[in-house]
Protein backbone atom coordinates (compact mmCIF):
# COMPACT_ATOMS: atom_id res chain seq x y z
CA UNK A 1 0.00 0.00 0.00
CA UNK A 2 1.68 3.52 -1.08
CA UNK A 3 0.51 5.84 1.68
CA UNK A 4 -0.07 9.33 0.01
CA UNK A 5 -0.02 12.82 0.95
CA UNK A 6 -2.02 15.66 -0.95
CA UNK A 7 -0.88 19.24 -0.75
CA UNK A 8 -3.63 21.46 -2.75
CA UNK A 9 -6.36 18.99 -1.11
CA UNK A 10 -9.38 21.87 -1.77
CA UNK A 11 -7.83 22.85 -5.35
CA UNK A 12 -9.12 22.27 -8.81
CA UNK A 13 -7.46 19.39 -9.77
CA UNK A 14 -7.78 17.08 -6.84
CA UNK A 15 -11.53 16.03 -6.96
CA UNK A 16 -10.96 13.40 -9.18
CA UNK A 17 -7.44 12.30 -8.41
CA UNK A 18 -8.67 12.12 -4.97
CA UNK A 19 -11.76 9.76 -6.47
CA UNK A 20 -9.06 7.64 -8.29
CA UNK A 21 -6.99 7.25 -4.98
CA UNK A 22 -9.99 6.38 -3.15
CA UNK A 23 -10.87 3.38 -5.42
CA UNK A 24 -7.52 2.05 -6.00
CA UNK A 25 -6.78 -0.82 -4.37
CA UNK A 26 -2.99 -0.25 -3.41
CA UNK A 27 -3.23 3.78 -2.86
CA UNK A 28 -4.47 5.43 0.52
CA UNK A 29 -4.46 8.84 1.45
CA UNK A 30 -3.06 9.43 4.53
CA UNK A 31 -2.70 13.29 4.80
CA UNK A 32 -4.07 16.38 2.59
CA UNK A 33 -2.55 19.75 3.08
CA UNK A 34 -4.48 23.31 2.24
CA UNK A 35 -4.04 26.54 4.74
CA UNK A 36 -8.59 27.11 3.91
CA UNK A 37 -9.37 23.76 5.04
CA UNK A 38 -6.45 22.74 7.88
CA UNK A 39 -8.11 20.94 10.80
CA UNK A 40 -10.74 19.21 8.97
CA UNK A 41 -10.27 15.96 9.51
CA UNK A 42 -6.38 14.93 8.14
CA UNK A 43 -5.95 18.02 6.67
CA UNK A 44 -3.13 20.16 7.76
CA UNK A 45 -1.88 23.86 6.96
CA UNK A 46 1.44 22.61 5.56
CA UNK A 47 3.60 19.64 4.55
CA UNK A 48 5.58 19.36 7.29
CA UNK A 49 3.01 19.33 9.58
CA UNK A 50 1.28 16.31 7.28
CA UNK A 51 4.11 14.46 7.51
CA UNK A 52 4.70 14.43 11.23
CA UNK A 53 1.06 13.53 11.97
CA UNK A 54 0.60 10.72 9.55
CA UNK A 55 2.80 8.39 7.41
CA UNK A 56 3.67 9.00 3.72
CA UNK A 57 5.48 7.25 0.89
CA UNK A 58 4.62 9.77 -1.51
CA UNK A 59 3.67 13.83 -1.57
CA UNK A 60 1.47 14.71 -4.49
CA UNK A 61 1.60 18.29 -4.56
CA UNK A 62 -0.80 20.90 -6.62
CA UNK A 63 0.18 23.89 -5.15
CA UNK A 64 1.40 26.89 -6.28
CA UNK A 65 4.60 28.44 -7.59
CA UNK A 66 5.26 30.31 -4.24
CA UNK A 67 4.40 26.83 -2.21
CA UNK A 68 6.31 24.24 -3.95
CA UNK A 69 9.91 24.67 -3.35
CA UNK A 70 9.29 24.59 0.65
CA UNK A 71 6.90 22.04 0.25
CA UNK A 72 9.31 19.77 -2.13
CA UNK A 73 12.36 20.25 0.01
CA UNK A 74 10.40 19.09 3.58
CA UNK A 75 9.06 16.10 1.56
CA UNK A 76 12.92 15.18 0.90
CA UNK A 77 14.03 16.10 3.76
CA UNK A 78 11.73 13.62 5.31
CA UNK A 79 12.84 10.92 3.13
CA UNK A 80 9.31 11.10 0.99
CA UNK A 81 9.24 10.66 -2.75
CA UNK A 82 7.73 13.72 -4.65
CA UNK A 83 5.09 13.74 -7.64
CA UNK A 84 5.10 17.57 -8.72
CA UNK A 85 2.29 18.85 -10.76
CA UNK A 86 2.79 22.88 -10.03
CA UNK A 87 4.02 25.08 -12.06
CA UNK A 88 6.56 27.62 -11.23
CA UNK A 89 9.89 25.43 -10.71
CA UNK A 90 12.34 26.77 -13.24
CA UNK A 91 15.53 24.13 -14.57
CA UNK A 92 17.64 25.58 -11.94
CA UNK A 93 15.18 24.96 -9.12
CA UNK A 94 14.74 20.72 -10.70
CA UNK A 95 19.22 20.87 -10.86
CA UNK A 96 18.78 21.64 -7.02
CA UNK A 97 15.87 19.27 -6.16
CA UNK A 98 17.71 16.78 -8.18
CA UNK A 99 20.65 16.88 -5.94
CA UNK A 100 19.21 16.81 -2.67
CA UNK A 101 16.62 13.97 -3.71
CA UNK A 102 19.87 12.12 -4.54
CA UNK A 103 21.76 12.62 -1.53
CA UNK A 104 18.71 11.58 0.83
CA UNK A 105 17.90 8.60 -1.88
CA UNK A 106 14.20 9.99 -2.53
CA UNK A 107 12.43 9.92 -6.39
CA UNK A 108 10.69 13.08 -7.36
CA UNK A 109 8.88 12.69 -10.65
CA UNK A 110 8.12 16.42 -12.11
CA UNK A 111 5.76 17.17 -15.10
CA UNK A 112 4.23 20.68 -16.06
CA UNK A 113 1.21 18.30 -17.54
CA UNK A 114 0.26 14.86 -16.21
CA UNK A 115 -2.03 14.50 -19.33
CA UNK A 116 -1.11 10.88 -21.57
CA UNK A 117 -1.98 13.05 -24.51
CA UNK A 118 0.62 16.07 -23.72
CA UNK A 119 3.03 13.86 -23.25
CA UNK A 120 2.68 11.65 -26.53
CA UNK A 121 3.15 16.12 -27.90
CA UNK A 122 6.10 16.26 -26.00
CA UNK A 123 8.05 13.20 -27.36
CA UNK A 124 6.95 14.04 -30.52
CA UNK A 125 8.22 17.34 -30.62
CA UNK A 126 11.90 16.01 -29.43
CA UNK A 127 11.27 13.56 -32.43
CA UNK A 128 10.61 16.38 -34.59
CA UNK A 129 13.41 19.00 -33.21
CA UNK A 130 16.43 16.06 -34.10
CA UNK A 131 14.82 16.93 -37.80
CA UNK A 132 13.74 20.31 -38.17
CA UNK A 133 15.82 23.28 -37.16
CA UNK A 134 13.36 25.95 -36.34
CA UNK A 135 10.78 26.44 -34.20
CA UNK A 136 8.33 28.18 -31.59
CA UNK A 137 6.21 27.77 -28.92
CA UNK A 138 2.65 29.38 -27.66
CA UNK A 139 1.42 28.78 -24.58
CA UNK A 140 -2.14 29.06 -23.77
CA UNK A 141 -3.85 29.46 -20.37
CA UNK A 142 -6.28 31.26 -18.30
CA UNK A 143 -6.26 35.17 -17.14
CA UNK A 144 -5.94 34.27 -13.55
CA UNK A 145 -2.60 32.19 -13.98
CA UNK A 146 -0.01 33.98 -12.87
CA UNK A 147 2.81 31.59 -13.35
CA UNK A 148 4.71 32.20 -16.98
CA UNK A 149 5.17 30.46 -19.32
CA UNK A 150 3.21 27.33 -18.32
CA UNK A 151 4.94 24.69 -16.66
CA UNK A 152 4.08 22.52 -19.41
CA UNK A 153 5.46 24.94 -21.80
CA UNK A 154 8.38 25.28 -19.66
CA UNK A 155 9.29 21.96 -19.66
CA UNK A 156 8.80 21.65 -23.75
CA UNK A 157 11.07 24.46 -24.26
CA UNK A 158 13.64 22.77 -21.58
CA UNK A 159 13.19 19.61 -23.48
CA UNK A 160 14.24 20.87 -27.14
CA UNK A 161 16.95 22.65 -26.05
CA UNK A 162 18.42 19.42 -25.12
CA UNK A 163 18.08 18.34 -28.69
CA UNK A 164 19.53 21.29 -30.53
CA UNK A 165 19.23 25.43 -30.60
CA UNK A 166 16.67 26.10 -32.78
CA UNK A 167 17.80 28.24 -35.64
CA UNK A 168 17.24 32.27 -35.14
CA UNK A 169 15.77 34.48 -37.78
CA UNK A 170 16.63 38.20 -37.18
CA UNK A 171 19.26 38.79 -34.15
CA UNK A 172 17.32 40.20 -31.43
CA UNK A 173 19.79 43.04 -30.72
CA UNK A 174 18.49 43.71 -34.59
CA UNK A 175 14.89 43.99 -34.36
CA UNK A 176 13.35 47.25 -35.04
CA UNK A 177 10.51 47.65 -32.11
CA UNK A 178 9.99 45.91 -28.41
CA UNK A 179 12.23 42.57 -28.09
CA UNK A 180 9.37 41.93 -25.92
CA UNK A 181 7.03 41.26 -28.77
CA UNK A 182 9.19 37.71 -29.94
CA UNK A 183 8.20 36.38 -26.36
CA UNK A 184 10.40 35.24 -23.73
CA UNK A 185 13.43 32.84 -24.33
CA UNK A 186 13.48 29.23 -22.34
CA UNK A 187 15.72 26.81 -22.92
CA UNK A 188 17.08 28.52 -25.89
CA UNK A 189 13.34 28.87 -27.59
CA UNK A 190 11.07 31.96 -28.30
CA UNK A 191 7.78 31.20 -25.70
CA UNK A 192 5.43 33.36 -26.08
CA UNK A 193 2.16 33.22 -23.43
CA UNK A 194 -1.12 34.42 -24.07
CA UNK A 195 -3.18 34.63 -20.58
CA UNK A 196 -6.96 34.85 -21.57
CA UNK A 197 -9.90 33.46 -20.78
CA UNK A 198 -11.72 30.27 -21.55
CA UNK A 199 -8.20 28.51 -21.33
CA UNK A 200 -7.05 26.00 -19.10
CA UNK A 201 -3.37 25.00 -19.84
CA UNK A 202 -2.94 24.71 -24.29
CA UNK A 203 0.51 24.09 -25.43
CA UNK A 204 1.35 24.45 -29.41
CA UNK A 205 4.74 24.30 -31.25
CA UNK A 206 5.25 25.50 -34.34
CA UNK A 207 8.34 23.75 -36.36
CA UNK A 208 8.87 25.54 -39.53
CA UNK A 209 11.33 24.59 -42.77
CA UNK A 210 11.58 26.12 -45.92
CA UNK A 211 7.56 26.30 -47.49
CA UNK A 212 6.42 24.19 -45.01
CA UNK A 213 5.05 24.11 -41.26
CA UNK A 214 4.04 21.35 -38.55
CA UNK A 215 1.97 22.55 -35.86
CA UNK A 216 1.72 20.61 -32.79
CA UNK A 217 -0.92 20.84 -30.20
CA UNK A 218 -2.73 19.91 -27.10
CA UNK A 219 -5.88 21.49 -26.02
CA UNK A 220 -7.26 20.15 -22.25
CA UNK A 221 -11.00 20.34 -21.74
CA UNK A 222 -12.30 22.46 -19.02
CA UNK A 223 -12.30 19.45 -15.87
CA UNK A 224 -9.23 17.91 -14.62
CA UNK A 225 -10.00 14.38 -15.59
CA UNK A 226 -6.84 14.17 -18.12
CA UNK A 227 -4.63 14.50 -15.73
CA UNK A 228 -5.57 11.46 -13.61
CA UNK A 229 -4.00 8.44 -14.51
CA UNK A 230 -0.57 10.30 -15.27
CA UNK A 231 -0.75 11.28 -11.67
CA UNK A 232 -1.36 7.74 -10.35
CA UNK A 233 1.32 6.37 -12.61
CA UNK A 234 3.54 8.87 -11.27
CA UNK A 235 2.78 7.94 -7.71
CA UNK A 236 3.60 4.48 -8.19
CA UNK A 237 6.70 4.76 -10.17
CA UNK A 238 8.07 7.78 -8.57
CA UNK A 239 9.84 5.23 -5.92
CA UNK A 240 11.42 3.37 -8.92
CA UNK A 241 15.04 5.02 -8.91
CA UNK A 242 16.14 8.50 -6.69
CA UNK A 243 16.70 12.17 -8.07
CA UNK A 244 14.47 13.80 -10.60
CA UNK A 245 12.54 12.68 -13.77
CA UNK A 246 10.92 15.10 -15.64
CA UNK A 247 7.54 14.69 -18.04
CA UNK A 248 5.20 11.96 -17.80
CA UNK A 249 6.91 10.89 -21.05
CA UNK A 250 9.49 9.29 -19.35
CA UNK A 251 7.21 6.95 -17.85
CA UNK A 252 5.75 6.20 -20.81
CA UNK A 253 8.01 5.52 -23.37
CA UNK A 254 11.55 5.02 -21.26
CA UNK A 255 14.61 6.65 -22.10
CA UNK A 256 14.91 9.84 -24.44
CA UNK A 257 13.26 9.98 -27.78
Amino acid sequence: MINICFAGVTGWTAPPILAAIEEASDLTLTSGVSRSAAGQGQVYASVTEALAAAPADVLVDFTSAAAVRGNVRAAIEAGVHVVIGTSGLTGEDYAGIDRLARARGVGVIAAGNFSVMAAVLRRAATMAAAHIGAWEIIDYASDTKADVPSGTSRELAETLGQVRAPARGVPLSDLEGPAEARGAEVGGTRVHSVRLPGFVVSTEVVFAGAGERLVMRHDPGLTPAPYVAGTLLAVRRVADQPGVRRGLDSLLFGGPA
